[in-house]
């Protein structure tokens, strides 16, 4: 056997230097070949849009559907085409993370006396003139600096805090979409039962994709007319009244909120048509909550809403066949009971957000034991 010479053996060295250089080459460029260099790390592709003529595209989350050149981004500010593509750019980046009573949602028949575990992030599909979040809810996600937090990440403290559910509250979540379905599939597997407050202003492909992971939703009726959806909020009233039929079609738990705002929305004749629209097309069993409105964001030249004009709404409610009426924002009234609707016993007593009695048992009065519509323990 022949020695091999020093000579041969370094030349042997390079070659096998060179061969792992390249592989290791080629499998980094094997490993980046799809990514577009223009997105930053940890932007999530969006879902539901579609590619137009050259680097345009359309959003069809919501009935905006808006165009969206490149480098532009949708009404709502959360989403942007970046090369010809759509990237949510709330996804993992939460600006809000409590933990809340559940009635804080406001959901009365969902776990009375349960807590939440309740995000949002930055950005709205809407421009209402009464938001009460409209710091977090009206400014670009882009300009807010948030640590980066996964799915996993959420679920897992959500676990740790004994939450009972997950809450996509405060904003809109229809515009964290792919975060809020991501926290939801996962959330589902842990045994969490997920819950969102929206306005309702989402299509109905992505809606009934997110349904099947939804427990309960609270959503905004914010009025009555297109008139009032299009003056103080820049929406329409037809989407959101799709929406609840919708979620009432899904199985998904319903409560519906009226924030009353003089002299927007609170005509009796406006109230009267609002509260037989729930009858008819959700069910009598469907809790409507009258929210008093207080100055803020661009109204701040209105009053509050009077606590008769609350009454008024609540007495209508009642007569047009609504068994669960609630008035909010006004703490220590008695709007904020539970009431049986076959024997009129008190069956849960409220005061602000905490739960001081429950005669609630496995879904019946404690007292007739008629069936009370809404999800218990």
């Amino acid at each position: 056997m022949k020695n091999i010479s020093f000579k041969s053996l370094g030349i042997f060295v390079l070659i096998l230097g060179i061969f792992f250089s390249l592989n290791t080459f080629f499998l980094s460029i094997k490993a980046s070949f799809g990514k577009d260099a223009n997105v930053p790390e940890q932007l999530k592709l969006a879902l539901y849009w579609t590619s137009l003529d050259g680097k345009n595209v359309q959003c069809n989350l919501c009935p905006r559907r808006c165009t969206i050149g490149e480098n532009q981004k949708g009404f709502c500010r959360a989403r942007k085409n970046i090369s010809g593509k759509l990237y949510s750019l709330s996804y993992g980046r939460p600006v809000a993370m409590h933990i809340d009573p559940i009635e804080k949602k406001p959901l009365f028949h969902v776990y009375p006396g349960s807590e939440s575990f309740s995000i949002a992030t930055a950005g709205c599909n809407l421009r209402c003139k009464f938001c009460q979040n409209w710091e977090i809810s009206q400014i670009d996600p882009e300009t807010v600096k948030v640590a980066f937090v996964s799915p996993e990440e959420i679920v897992k403290q959500a676990k740790q805090s004994n939450s009972k559910t997950i809450a996509f509250t405060y904003t809109e979540p229809t515009i964290f979409y792919e975060y809020m379905l991501e926290i939801a599939k996962l959330a589902k597997k842990q045994g969490i039962d997920c819950v969102m407050h929206s306005s309702g202003f989402i299509n109905e492909e992505p809606l009934r994709e997110l349904a099947g992971y939804i427990r309960a939703a609270n959503i905004d009726l914010k009025g009555f007319s297109e008139k009032y959806y299009s003056s103080f909020c820049i929406g329409n009233l037809e989407s959101v009244l799709a929406t609840l039929k919708t979620l009432k079609q899904e199985g998904v738990w319903t409560e519906v909120t009226n924030l009353i705002v003089p002299g927007g929305n609170d005509s009796p004749q406006e109230i009267t048509q609002l509260c037989l629209w729930v009858k008819d097309n959700l069910g009598p069993n469907t809790p409507l909550h009258f929210s008093r409105f207080f100055p803020m964001y661009k109204l701040t030249d209105l009053s509050p809403t009077s606590i008769n004009t609350l009454k008024l709404a609540r007495d209508i409610a009642k007569r047009a066949g609504l068994h669960y009426v609630y008035i909010g924002n006004v703490p220590q009234h008695l709007g904020e009971d539970t009431i049986c609707p076959v024997c009129g016993k008190l069956l849960i007593k409220r005061i602000g957000y905490s739960v001081l009695k429950n005669n609630i048992i496995k879904g019946k009065c404690k007292f007739c034991h008629a069936d009370i519509a809404g999800i218990w323990d």
